[in-house]
């Protein structure tokens, strides 16, 4: 049964759900959370005083999921949905709050990746093996990160030194003929220039399965496998109290194989990602600290579908970034300036999608505290070589009703720029396509006391000016006979959702879940957005007993269309997971991990497989 989320019903449904956690709050402990995030205000800060609507897994709880991919952990995360093409080497799809994956932004310890032909991140290709944690912030935060940043921001943190000299390793091996290898060693040195280092290398190959069902014109019965291999490294010196200078890189290969009929030639693909970024930290004065970082940021697709030069394609894009980050204490406020310079580039064999654009930023943000009163203003200013100048900008305000409860509503504007397919790609894209704009406004309540944390947020993100592909052709401008086809600005949109989580300890037991409900519609045409269920859900409960800790998921999505038109529906599905963790000593632990137990046949995207049940199991040492 279809379940729309009118505006009335997320409300009710979100005031019933503060209720909740309102009646808890008068008798529990009031300790509010005591982490630390970056991302929602680009500098450190108490997940207590952030505004926006924040989420933060760590290194334990990447290390106990036994994930196969990052997409496959992501995909457990509330507010997150995928699509993917296969297994897990394939082309994937993260959409949050049901924002498509182009209009999301991806960091990597800061700097941005993503292909400027599609506009989104090449997921499969990051490697999880080399993720220390990651932050994911929902809701618009182009006043930030400028383009892009209309239903979150995903930051992944690769591992950094610290300590004494620690070396860290582990191996696997799984269904499919899956294998995992990896190692890494990472400290600090003491004394006045202090030196702190990471550096770690993994190898994963699997024989794979089809990635196509039969029904697919471009299936082919054979295994599709995938290899991926990575290095990531940083390292920082301390100059003198309160001056850093430091690098950090990450380089990624991925091949992989996919289904394009029963041909005799194995059709493959390949992706690498190459980051490399300077920064320079430096404690001006006592209420001033600036951040300068390069970054350089590589995309690189190789496709092959035979073995002549017109099967074969690729397109490296380059990002160049400049940052210049300035945040000044005023009191218990901050103040925060920035200036960027981005350039954007593309190489291919495709002549008509090599061009270039520049886009220099500069923005202002103030976060405010007066007592249980938190305030947030944020202003920027994009002015693109290609699509001119656009301005966003965000305001938010946060109530402590008491230690342990907080109250917030925010709104905040945000942009996509065209990619360049949608601008230059022959017979598709148009030179006269515009930015997409986003409206979102959102109320909110976190409860943090102990043991117990609750989340409730209502959003409605209306979204106008959004690039769609016609067939025929309706752009003016253009020769019908020589565009079929075309994208254009046509569309208004709306993502208007409720999400709702809790986790508890009790005693040995913990319990987590998160349900959303989400209504994500073409307005203009009523129908309902592609590959987006309108409920999703995760559940999890695990048992600790000394050294061992195991425990069960339960995935619950509803079923969505795989068109826009909606003739095509996709059925909800279930799926179980168990696992288990043993700590052998201080430094050894194993990892047991069985998805899908009951081996249950879905699909996230029409004619691809999905897996079905799947075995892994790995030993570590070093992990803690």
């Amino acid at each position: 049964m279809t379940v729309f989320v009118s505006r009335h019903a997320a409300l009710s449904s979100l005031a019933l759900a503060l209720a909740v956690p309102s009646a808890l709050a008068q008798s529990a402990n009031t300790a509010p959370l005591n982490n630390v995030l970056v991302t929602a205000t680009r500098t450190p800060q108490l997940a207590s005083d952030i505004l926006s609507d924040t989420l933060s897994i760590d290194a334990e709880q990447i290390a106990q999921s036994g994930a196969g991919s990052l997409v496959d952990l992501l995909q457990r995360q509330r507010g997150i949905q995928i699509a993917r093409n296969g297994g897990p080497g394939t082309n994937s799809t993260v959409y949050i709050r049901g924002a498509n994956g182009n209009q999301n932004i991806v960091l990597v310890d800061g700097v941005r990746i993503g292909s400027a032909t599609s506009g989104a991140a090449s997921w499969s290709a990051i490697p999880l093996t080399a993720v220390d944690h990651i932050e994911i912030v929902y809701g618009p935060l182009s006043t930030l990160y400028g383009a892009d940043a209309i239903g979150g921001v995903i930051q992944i943190f690769t591992k950094k030194g610290q300590g004494a000299p620690a070396l860290s390793a582990s191996v696997g091996y799984g269904s499919d003929n899956t294998r995992q290898i990896d190692a890494g060693i990472s400290g600090a040195t003491g004394g006045e220039h202090a030196l702190s280092y990471a550096l770690s290398a993994g190898k994963e190959k699997s024989d794979g399965f089809s990635s196509t069902l039969p029904a697919s014109s471009a299936y082919n019965p054979d295994r599709d496998g995938y290899q991926r291999d990575n290095a990531a490294g940083q390292v920082g010196l301390q100059l003198a109290k309160g001056h850093e200078l430091g690098a950090q890189f990450l380089t990624s290969r991925l091949d992989f194989q996919y289904d394009s009929g029963k041909s005799a030639f194995d059709t493959r693909s390949q992706q690498k990602l190459q980051n490399l970024a300077l920064y320079s930290k430096n404690q001006i004065l006592p209420i001033w600290s600036s951040l300068v970082q390069l970054s350089e940021s590589r995309d690189k697709s190789f496709n092959a579908t035979g073995t002549t030069a017109k099967e074969r394609s690729q397109i490296d894009t380059k990002q160049t970034d400049l940052t210049w980050q300035n945040d000044v204490r005023v009191g218990a406020d901050m103040l925060q300036l920035l200036y960027g310079h981005r350039k954007e580039q593309v190489e291919s064999t495709l002549k008509e999608t090599e061009r270039e654009r520049t886009t220099t930023s500069l923005a202002a943000s103030y976060n405010m505290k007066r007592g249980d009163h938190l305030v947030n203003l944020g202003l920027r200013n994009d002015d693109s070589s290609q699509y001119g100048g656009k301005t966003t900008g965000a305001a938010g305000y946060g109530y402590r009703i008491n230690g342990a409860l907080r109250a917030s509503a925010s709104y905040g504007t945000s942009f996509r720029a065209p990619t360049f397919n949608e601008l230059y790609y022959p017979a598709y894209g148009t030179e006269s396509s515009k930015p997409e704009k986003g409206r979102n406004a959102e109320l909110g309540l976190h409860y943090s006391a102990g043991a117990t944390q609750l989340n409730a947020v209502y959003f409605h993100n209306r979204l106008t000016d959004l690039l769609v592909s016609t067939s025929p052709c309706l752009v003016s401008t253009v020769d019908p006979k020589k565009y079929p086809s075309c994208v254009y600005n046509v569309n208004h949109a709306l993502l208007e959702g409720l999400s709702l989580s809790a986790s508890r300890q009790l005693g040995a037991f913990g319990l987590n879940g998160n349900i959303d409900l989400l209504n994500a519609r073409d307005e203009s045409t009523g129908k309902s957005l592609a590959r987006r269920a309108k409920k999703h859900a995760n559940f999890a409960a695990d048992y600790s007993a000394g050294a061992l800790k195991a425990g069960v998921e339960l995935e619950l999505a509803g079923e969505r269309f795989d068109d826009s038109a909606n003739k095509t529906r996709l059925g909800g599905y279930g799926l179980v997971n168990l696992f288990a963790t043993y700590r052998i000593n201080a430094d050894w632990s194993a990892l047991v991990r069985w998805n899908n137990l009951a081996d249950k046949q879905y699909e996230v995207a029409r004619n691809y497989a999905a897996s079905g049940a799947k075995l892994f199991a790995a030993i570590r040492y070093g992990y803690k």
